[in-house]
């Protein structure tokens, strides 16, 4: 079972990224997906999340209308794409997957409830 990030690297301002979150040894489609990310010095904090079915996504204050989380459940695959990034941004940013049996609930900031963790990417803004 694992969960794999991918789709970092060094951008300037402004730029965009697009990360991807893909598993083997296990189906998403019986899980929440949320994105976290994890600054140096910093805790690691919840960046958006996208329901089983994709019906429910969350975005935290900072990420609406930059961010745009997604879910391909035949390519057992969830994507995060990242426009307009800033310095602030830079981070290694992880995927986590919860499972529930309902589409209409995702982890948002709540590190608890997560079954499985990714290897983290590197995400890195500078001009």
């Amino acid at each position: 079972v694992q969960l794999q990030a991918s789709g970092g690297g060094l951008v300037q301002p402004g730029g965009s990224l697009r990360l991807s979150c893909a598993a083997s040894g296990f189906t998403l489609t019986n899980y929440a997906i949320g994105w976290f990310r994890q600054a140096p010095g910093k805790e690691r904090e919840g960046v958006s999340c996208i329901s089983r079915g994709g019906g429910v996504t969350y975005y935290a204050d900072s990420m609406k209308g930059r961010f745009t989380i997604s879910r391909d459940n035949a390519k057992n695959t969830v994507y995060l794409q990242m426009n307009s990034l800033e310095p602030e941004d830079t981070a290694v940013y992880y995927c986590a997957a919860v499972k529930r049996p309902y589409d209409s609930w995702c982890p948002r900031h709540d590190l608890d409830t997560i079954d499985y963790w990714g290897k983290g990417t590197l995400v890195t803004v500078s001009s």
